[in-house]
């Protein structure tokens, strides 16, 4: 293969004043030297896991439950907000534990049985997980957006003994209940119907948790390596596999969230603050806003039980919206938040954005999707004081494998990082031989933050996993630094005429056309040449541009032949999975019959 050179690279993303001179004062080899070294806040050691050796985190902690346990010494810090409600780190394991010991001896879960969470984000999901994780069951969220039928293919599927959903679940799953294989079925802000209990009849409405008992909970054993985790796929084909992540997994991921940051002041020149002293008073707390779905990795694995371990506020929303979301960061003085590219573009076009007071962010993390250049400026101009940072990862790698932030994304926005401390990373061919670097191939994974595979799915795992690599299905090309860029989804790449087309690519350029703010592209059906480009792009608020003015914007910017033959212009979003990708196959279809009505 042939290296793919990206549109970006040849346009420049820094504003004047950005970058500090002299930088980068330290190479990004030396850098990963200082911060692994022995002593160092993310040393490294070799590791044996699954019969293979691995390099691993030194300070990682062991399981979930070691988390638990943080959770409960929080006391009367104030831990979620939903709404109108409010709850104490106090309250809320007192809950969890109390529901922990319900589900051992009432409905007979021991270690290594599955737990079902099918909720929206309400505080009750986080109860219902610690619950799980205090006696060692394996917490299975399902996608709270699926069908009856969905819901209880993740059922079936993984094996769940308990079942602990909300009525709005319930409801969906009211027909395919009779066939559930379910020791429990309980329910949250539901009736007791389907031959379900409710939640609040086992420990309480929230009101209530302050008087549940505070009792050391039974240590369940939990080895490092154990499952602790099945998180079902958004894979916009097929039937979602379940990911298996260990506690290692998690505990893994935890530690290289926070590597984003030390790199960046170390490649500054600067120096590290010294590890706070064991009888120091605890930091002042922050607050962070969860809008992504906690079923989803980034919102369990990245979110909440980081948060857990900092002790930090955690706000919830009751579905996305992105008035709401600014409100939120007003209302509860937010200091940081996530979310995929098109929740940013929402945020920054919307009518509220210049009318709330967003002085208390300190960290706006965005992936989860491919990232226009325009954004990245957009974004930087609009938070100048903060660092602007994306994360690459999967829920096969347990979220984070790759990152970057501060200078080293100002001056590479169109790549999505560096691979973390602990993570391998190749770039194959379709025969599975690794390419000369620079040269464009399917990315592959290896570390302790990848899972051992799909859950009851052995040809699922053969396909995706091979001697420990993950094969990611994603494009991509890496530099002579290590910097990662995205071409496209493997199986989203359209062959024009015997010419490769990278949609994301062709995204690029629609999205950085100032009337529009989103931009899926989609191979559509040609007799001659196999494929040809097609386009659908969501307009901003209030702008209009015409079909044909696309097409002579990608066409300044673009080959020819990635110049799309059509151009769908919608207001409308596009249809999304639980995740925020975008549902291209969905749009496909629609682009496809669209195509149809012009031709009549």
């Amino acid at each position: 293969m042939e290296a793919a050179a990206s549109p970006a690279e040849t346009t420049p993303h820094v504003q004047p004043g950005q970058i500090p001179q002299g930088w980068p004062a330290v190479s990004i080899a030396e850098t990963y030297r200082v911060l692994t070294a022995s002593g160092a806040p993310f040393e490294m050691q070799e590791t044996e896991i699954r019969g293979r050796t691995y390099r691993t985190y030194v300070n990682a902690m062991t399981s979930l439950r070691e988390v638990f346990e943080i959770g409960r010494g929080w006391g009367n810090r104030e831990f979620v907000v939903f709404e109108d409600e409010r709850l104490t780190y106090d309250q809320a394991f007192r809950a969890a534990g109390t529901l922990g010991r319900i589900l051992a001896e009432r409905f007979g879960v021991q270690k290594g049985d599955r737990l079902v969470i099918a909720m929206r984000n309400l505080p009750e999901w986080i109860i219902a997980f610690w619950a799980g994780a205090s006696i060692g069951a394996v917490l299975t969220p399902l996608n709270a957006w699926g069908t009856g039928e969905e819901l209880a293919y993740g059922i079936e599927n993984s094996g769940a003994k308990v079942a602990i959903v909300d009525g709005e679940r319930l409801d969906r799953l009211a027909p395919e209940v009779g066939r559930l294989d379910l020791a429990g079925l309980i329910v949250t802000r539901g009736e007791a119907a389907q031959g379900a209990v409710t939640l609040e009849s086992l420990i309480g409405k929230p009101a209530d948790y302050s008087s549940l008992p505070d009792d050391p909970m039974p240590d369940p054993q939990c080895d490092t390596d154990d499952l602790a985790t099945i998180l079902y796929t958004s894979g916009t084909t097929g039937r979602p596999k379940g990911a298996m992540g260990s506690h290692r997994n998690i505990m893994t991921n935890m530690i290289s969230l926070g590597f984003n940051g030390a790199r960046a002041a170390i490649r500054r020149g600067e120096e590290l603050p010294p590890p706070p002293e064991p009888d120091a008073p605890a930091p002042e707390q922050k607050t962070l806003l969860i809008p992504v779905p906690l079923f989803h990795v980034t919102g369990t694995n990245s979110m909440m039980v980081p948060a857990i371990v900092a002790g930090w506020k955690i706000v919830l929303m009751y579905k996305w919206n992105p008035e709401r979301f600014l409100e939120l960061i007003e209302r509860e003085k937010v200091n940081s938040t996530t979310g995929v590219p098109a929740m940013v573009w929402q945020v920054l076009e919307s009518p509220d954005f210049s009318k709330r007071d967003l002085s208390s962010l300190e960290g706006y993390g965005y992936g989860g999707a491919a990232i226009a250049p325009e954004l990245t400026i957009r974004f930087s101009q609009v938070f100048p004081w903060f660092p602007v940072g994306q994360g690459y990862g999967a829920t096969e790698t347990s979220s984070v494998s790759a990152t970057h932030s501060a200078e080293d994304y100002l001056t590479h926005p169109d790549s999505v990082g560096i691979a973390v401390p602990c993570v391998d990373l190749k770039v194959v061919d379709d025969a599975g031989n690794e390419v000369p670097q620079g040269a464009s191939g399917e990315l592959c994974i290896r570390g302790p933050n990848v899972v051992a595979g799909y859950w009851n799915n052995p040809e699922g795992t053969a396909a995706a996993f091979t001697d420990g690599w993950y094969h990611t299905g994603d494009v991509c090309r890496i530099d002579e630094e290590g910097f990662v860029y995205l071409l496209d989804r493997k199986k989203d790449m359209l062959i024009r005429g015997g010419e490769n087309v990278y949609c994301v690519e062709v995204e690029s350029v629609l999205v950085a056309h100032p009337a529009v703010i989103d931009a899926a592209v989609v191979g559509l059906p040609d007799r001659v040449l196999g494929e040809e480009v097609g386009a659908l792009v969501q307009l901003k608020p209030g702008e209009s541009v015409t079909e044909a003015e696309l097409k002579a914007h990608v066409a300044q910017h673009l080959a020819p032949f990635k110049v799309p033959v059509a151009i769908d212009v919608r207001t409308e979003e596009f249809p999304r999975n639980a995740s925020g990708k975008t549902l291209k196959p969905v749009l496909r279809t629609e682009m496809i019959a669209w195509m149809e009505g012009r031709k009549g």
